[in-house]
């Protein structure tokens, strides 16, 4: 029986169908229902919804977004998006948002503007907000100490647990994402941290020193992809941030870790495309072409490279037209292996597993992958032309040729991210657009070389 063509429909996830009702709404110009309905979200269900909007729309939309909501809305925007719709508010407008963020939030929102408006906003801010933001701003914003937020409990070490219990009832609330008090002397330096499971479990007249963990805090200049990497070892909820001279300057939540791991993860993916992390899908079309005209050109040079490389050889092309036919051959395997070797050192890079213990150890490795691939793949290659032309020697030099390159592919995987590293520039934006110059040029000066001499 045939079923009906409604139930065969797809589902629509939550953000999906969002985004059809409010344009619905849009459409038929029920701005009260639209308002009602756009500000029931949740901020990040506000934020997905603005970055699945056409420009025009996202402005439409963004208007309607209450005061209240704004602030928490924008901090959850990626940088293109949040961008676009500040061009249109006030130094103010900009103040009132960053006051109602969680200082590491705000820190991060003020540094995503532009230089101009940073000032602006500060000087618009009361002067106890401002200074706490400046003291977080001091830092880079890819250390532990731009991550960090001040919204600490400290508690000191010769006081007992029923006095924290009642210091704790004192405040009414606590911190979000809180499941340690912090210990500290007198002076501020950092000596431990009280669990709040402990404090329930154990004797109320014990004292804090008793029953304190001496975790080891995180330095303010440790790297942001170093602290995520800890929270991810030690599976933390939250953890203390000292200076140089093990005084407490504040924390670092879970929920901040989670954002430096996606960012690192959308930096990766992006970033082997020639994209910037801050890449809008539906930005206007003259940026985003300045944005991937830079990459197009480097790509087109490389491309007029290993056409130098096949220019070379015209003799032998005009006399061995089978030669023309094949030459892709060698040069698209030669990338794909070569991509998939780099993508793994970039990965062990990022995860810090990448070392100068393990380096050789690593290149012989997948020489050796390259080498057995590399005859297998030959074999088959060979065979194929072999059948097809019925020429043993155009299946030995084709054969040849992709075993070179694929060595070749192999060892530029491995040595290319290595040398970026060094010299302090990124490899998953530089390094595919270096491997595949050297397999496409390795690729074909192999096989028209060896044609050249084995053919004519």
């Amino acid at each position: 029986m045939a079923e009906n063509g409604d139930d065969q429909k797809e589902p629509l996830d939550i953000s999906e169908r969002n985004l059809q009702t409010v344009t619905q709404s849009l459409e038929t110009g029920t701005r009260n229902a639209t308002i009602g309905m756009i500000n029931a979200l949740h901020s990040t269900e506000i934020a997905q919804l603005l970055e699945s909007m056409p420009y025009p729309q996202r402005e439409q939309v963004w208007e309607l977004v209450s005061k209240k909501n704004q602030a928490d809305v924008m901090i959850e925007l990626g940088d293109d998006v949040r961008n676009q719709l500040i061009k249109g508010m006030s130094a103010q407008q900009l103040a009132n948002v960053t006051a109602h963020l969680d200082l590491d939030d705000s820190a991060d929102f003020v540094q995503s503007l532009p230089d101009e408006l940073i000032n602006q906003v500060l000087h618009s801010l009361d002067n106890q907000h401002r200074e706490r933001l400046e003291a977080v701003l001091s830092f880079p914003e890819d250390s532990a100490g731009g991550l960090m937020n001040t919204d600490t409990i400290t508690v000191r070490p010769e006081v007992t647990l029923d006095v924290v219990l009642r210091y704790l009832r004192v405040l009414g609330e606590l911190p979000d994402q809180t499941d340690n008090l912090i210990v500290v002397n007198r002076d501020n330096r950092y000596l431990g941290q009280l669990a709040l499971t402990k404090i329930l479990v154990n004797d109320p007249n014990k004292t804090v020193a008793y029953i304190m963990d001496a975790d080891k805090p995180i330095p303010s200049n440790m790297p942001a992809s170093e602290v995520a990497r800890m929270f991810e070892d030690h599976d933390l909820i939250s953890a203390p941030v000292v200076d140089a001279n093990g005084i407490l300057l504040g924390r670092i939540t879970i929920d901040d870790v989670v954002d430096v791991i996606r960012e690192e993860a959308d930096h990766s993916l992006l970033s082997m495309a020639g994209l910037t992390d801050a890449e809008d899908m539906l930005s206007p079309v003259v940026p985003s072409s300045k944005r991937r005209a830079l990459w197009l050109g480097i790509n087109l040079l490389t491309a007029f490279l290993a056409s130098w490389v096949v220019s070379q050889f015209d003799t032998t092309l005009e006399k061995v037209v089978t030669v023309a036919i094949l030459m892709n051959v060698v040069a698209s395997m030669g990338g794909i292996a070569g991509s998939q070797t780099i993508t793994l050192v970039i990965r062990g890079m990022a995860l810090n597993q990448l070392n100068r213990s393990n380096r050789r150890w690593l290149f012989n490795k997948e020489m050796i992958v390259a080498l057995l691939n590399g005859t297998l793949w030959a074999l088959v290659v060979a065979l194929i032309a072999y059948v097809w032309f019925r020429d043993i020697a155009v299946g030995g030099v084709i054969a040849a040729a992709l075993l070179i390159n694929l060595l070749a592919a192999a060892a530029s995987g491995v040595v290319i991210p290595i040398i970026l590293n060094r010299y302090k520039i990124d490899p998953a934006i530089a390094g595919s657009v270096i491997l595949t110059t050297v397999t496409d040029v390795v690729g074909l000066f192999a096989f028209l070389g060896l044609a050249t001499v084995f053919l004519l």
